[in-house]
């Protein structure tokens, strides 16, 4: 092994607490890690219920599957359980309200306050309209872990959004990742915050 890629945490990072299975101190190293912000949708219309995710990974490119955690105590996850097909919608910068509504643990179904927002997919499955990207899934398997269910699931489709950077949880708060173009030059004075 080549030495040069080999790193060592300085010796002032110091654990948080003295002992190693202190659950404060692993969830504050844990909010160190960014993760990509996600909404799971299942059904339609009225039949609709979607839940927040922060952990959706790429398992395979080929088969083309994913992995995920869904809590287990979210109003959605009955919804999500008994259906065999699912919508991973991973949300843009410009979409937090949608992530924060989410997020609760009775916030499974949005109860209108999002329509106008979903485009249909095949079989009775909706996503997010807007989106940075949109994986549409089938439940390959499904297992219990703790409070979460880990799934796998096989991509079926997938499409990609052209709207604002993607939406990070960092350190326990939301933030962007990337700019669009238009992003960047109302940032800098290009164009006015309220123009076109």
């Amino acid at each position: 092994m080549d030495s040069t890629n080999v790193y060592c945490l300085p010796s002032r990072l110091a654990p948080l607490s003295p002992d190693p299975s202190d659950g404060a101190a692993i969830r504050a190293a844990a909010r160190q890690v960014a993760s990509c912000v996600s909404v799971i949708t299942v059904g339609s219309g009225k039949a609709r219920a979607a839940l927040t995710t922060l952990s959706v990974s790429l398992l395979s490119a080929d088969p083309a599957t994913l992995i995920l955690c869904v809590n287990r105590a979210f109003a959605g996850y009955a919804a999500f359980a008994r259906s065999r097909r699912f919508a991973v919608n991973v949300l843009g910068g410009d979409q937090r309200e949608i992530a924060e509504r989410l997020a609760s643990p009775t916030g499974g179904s949005d109860g209108g306050i999002f329509d106008g927002r979903w485009l249909p997919l095949a079989d009775d499955l909706e996503c997010l309209a807007d989106c940075a990207a949109v994986f549409e899934c089938e439940i390959e398997e499904i297992m219990d872990r703790h409070a979460n269910a880990v799934v796998i699931g096989r991509v079926l489709r997938a499409l990609i959004g052209g709207g604002s950077g993607a939406l990070v949880r960092w350190r326990g708060a939301f933030d962007q990742l990337g700019w669009s173009r238009d992003e960047i030059a109302r940032a800098v004075g290009l164009r006015p915050s309220g123009g076109t």
